[in-house]
């Protein structure tokens, strides 16, 4: 499946990913750039945070309590379309899912 990640600068990388990937996952294995990952998916840094697009953002699961919490505490803006890109689970549904990268996670 397809995915695109579009940089603070505007840049794009467009991957192929493996369903049941999650959107942190296909960043860190593909060397994409502004996705740190520091605590490797578990929830506890936000440095993953990422801006998802319409209308994928509509199709995500409701974020639980932790994923809302972390939120709070990011460095980069918390938008209406914030999500952190370790609680993503990518699906056919989700093919060709657009996400922006903030210019700053940590």
């Amino acid at each position: 499946m397809k995915v695109v990640f579009i940089s603070h600068d505007n840049s794009r990388t467009e991957l192929d990913v493996a369903t049941g990937t999650s959107l942190m996952q296909a960043a860190v294995l593909n060397g994409v750039r502004g996705i740190a990952a520091d605590c490797g998916g578990c929830v506890s840094c936000a440095t993953c945070h990422v801006y998802v697009e319409r209308p994928y953002i509509e199709q995500l699961p409701e974020m639980n309590a932790q994923e809302n919490e972390m939120l709070e505490n990011t460095i980069s803006e918390r938008q209406w379309n914030s999500r952190l890109s370790c609680q993503i689970e990518l699906k056919e549904s989700l093919d060709g899912i657009i996400v922006n990268i903030p210019a700053i996670q940590h």
